[in-house]
């Protein structure tokens, strides 16, 4: 089941000039704000993943306590 799991993106690195008090320069405040809406949307694709790997996981999981309840019937 591991294998099935999704992976959460990675939140991308803030650059150091984004802490520094004179702030970042353009270019450098534009590519992480793109690298920022790129993590939103693999966020969005990751969720609807990771609710079915939730999902599945419960089913597992009550299927499991249904074969153990039958077992325990069988040594009544």
């Amino acid at each position: 089941a591991a294998e099935l799991r999704p992976v959460k993106p990675g939140v991308p690195a803030k650059p150091a000039c984004l802490s520094a008090k004179e702030g970042c320069p353009g270019w450098e405040a534009y590519s992480f704000n793109d690298a920022v809406k790129a993590y939103n949307l693999q966020l969005e694709a990751f969720r609807p993943m990771a609710e079915a790997y939730v999902k599945a996981l419960n089913a597992y999981v009550k299927a499991s306590a249904d074969y153990a309840q039958c077992e325990v019937k069988t040594l009544q």
